[in-house]
């Protein structure tokens, strides 16, 4: 079991810079863009992979507390489109969050097909590389589906990897293992990409309002 502390009410005293504090996450805080992405997902004759374009926005919030229990996050917007296309081929938000005091790392997705789903995962501060994962029928590190999905696409499992890169883009490679009607065998649907940065995150309002205050134009 794990050992919480008998005194779940009061709040520690969080630093009001985001940036300085995201640990393994903060190779990734900023806007980027990839055009290398590889979908490989399931169609009636086999696996289809398809090429995609994608830009990710990920931005620092103030920091989280659930009584003594602290997190620093980022807040994510990911916008997915095929090659010389308009129509959003995959649309997803959620936020990255870093625990200091278990090493903790969480992914909350939601994505407008009716699914949502939190992965964990544990890291050093100084990590590079870093995996989560979330599993059906956990309380804790879940995913959710509407009924249609359930059916027809039913997750088992999804798995991200992060690869924080020494040029300074970042990668994921996901899989999310499907259970599909009139296959034997579960269908690995994967994701990959490589992002590379092309705007730098906005500090999060209280570092913004610290720094106004002090007289500071920016943020460290």
């Amino acid at each position: 079991m794990t050992d919480f502390p008998k005194d779940i009410y009061t709040e520690p005293e969080p630093d009001a810079n985001t940036l300085a504090n995201l640990g393994p996450l903060t190779g990734m805080a900023g806007i980027w863009t990839g055009t290398r992405g590889l979908d490989v997902n399931p169609k009636p004759d086999g696996p289809e992979k398809q090429a995609y374009l994608e830009h990710i926005e990920l931005q620092p919030i103030d920091a989280q507390t659930n009584g003594p229990q602290l997190f620093y996050g980022l807040r994510y917007h990911t916008r997915i489109v095929k090659p010389d296309d308009v129509e959003t081929f995959h649309d997803q938000v959620g936020h990255w969050l870093w625990e200091p005091a278990t090493g903790t790392v969480i992914q909350t997705l939601s994505i407008p097909r009716g699914q949502a789903a939190m992965a964990f995962g544990r890291a050093a501060a100084d990590a590079k590389s870093f995996r989560l994962q979330a599993v059906r029928g956990s309380e804790t590190n879940g995913i959710l589906s509407n009924p249609f999905l359930e059916y027809a696409f039913r997750t088992q499992s999804y798995t991200v990897t992060i690869s924080i890169n020494p040029d300074g883009t970042w990668s994921y490679e996901q899989e999310t293992l499907l259970i599909i009607p009139g296959q034997v065998e579960p269908f690995r649907h994967t994701d990959r990409n490589t992002l590379r940065k092309i705007g730098e995150p906005t500090p999060n309002p209280t570092a913004r309002a610290a720094a106004t205050k002090s007289g500071k134009s920016r943020v460290p």
